[in-house]
């Protein structure tokens, strides 16, 4: 497990640098639609837990136009994406000034997602072994239903992979997510089975 550990955390940050370099002009690009579309803050920065619970703040390109309240409705949330918006989210475009967080070594690119910190007061103790590891960019839930599946039902792939985590099913993984991104699939809001906000098992599963 250290020689994965070890290897996983180099190919993260080669990837995250080559990838970086590869792309910046699209970056750019990226950097001043977002400007013009929907103007300042081009980031969306937002304090996350990551490995072992620590915080860290995620960076990602803002797709939501701003709001004065904080909805706890996924669905209204996803009303606030405007067509630019939702094509970034839909490409996972939005996703790329996450390679910050991995270079600084608070994320992978396989992993559990980095859910809200809100949510983790709210955490049993099997929903918290997701911090045993560092959250992904993509995950084994992200390529198993995503928004389709419930709390339940992603806490259990989480910890799933936690258990059976190597390079090769990284790797899977990773194919898997261009897969989806490119079949468009998996990305839908409206179709989630949760659209409040996690308030622990016990509370989401309430009718």
């Amino acid at each position: 497990m250290r020689i994965y550990l070890l290897t996983k955390n180099i190919i993260d940050i080669s990837v995250a640098l080559f990838i970086i370099i590869f792309l910046f002009p699209i970056l750019i690009l990226i950097t001043i639609l977002v400007w013009i579309m929907m103007g300042n803050p081009i980031i969306f920065a937002q304090k996350r837990p990551g490995y072992k619970g620590k915080p860290f703040i995620l960076y990602k390109f803002r797709t939501m136009k701003l709001s004065d309240s904080i909805s706890v409705d996924i669905k209204e949330d996803y009303k606030r994406l405007n067509r630019f918006g939702k094509f970034l989210r839909n490409t996972s475009i939005d996703e790329l000034p996450s390679l910050i967080n991995i270079i600084k070594g608070e994320m992978s690119f396989v992993g559990p997602r980095p859910l809200l910190y809100e949510y983790k007061k709210h955490y049993n103790d099997d929903q918290n072994k997701r911090f045993l590891v560092k959250p992904g960019i993509t995950g084994w839930a992200q390529v198993n239903g995503r928004n389709k599946l419930s709390w339940e039902e992603k806490f259990n792939l989480d910890n799933w992979y936690i258990k059976n985590q190597t390079l090769l099913l990284d790797f899977k993984i990773i194919l898997m997510t261009v897969k989806k991104i490119f079949l468009n699939t998996d990305v839908d809001f409206d179709k989630s089975k949760d659209d409040i906000k996690f308030r622990g098992t016990n509370e989401n599963n309430k009718s």
